[in-house]
């Protein structure tokens, strides 16, 4: 009979690295259904019509 062997160094770190500290592939797919929500609240803000005057007024501004 083998008696209890105690992990080496890179086992120990091995196990500590694999702990739940990231994040799992269903909290990737929230944060990316997330991400493309806001960028296409943006662009429909942003695409509207006092929001693409505002900002030609502005820049028609800034260039002359």
């Amino acid at each position: 009979m083998r008696g209890t062997v105690k992990p080496s160094w890179g086992e120990q770190f091995a196990s500590r690295m694999r702990g739940e500290s990231g994040m799992s592939t269903a909290e990737y797919a929230v944060g990316t259904l997330a991400a493309v929500a806001f960028a296409g609240v943006l662009l429909k803000v942003l695409t509207s019509g006092p929001v693409q005057s505002a900002l030609s007024d502005l820049i028609e501004r800034a260039l002359s």
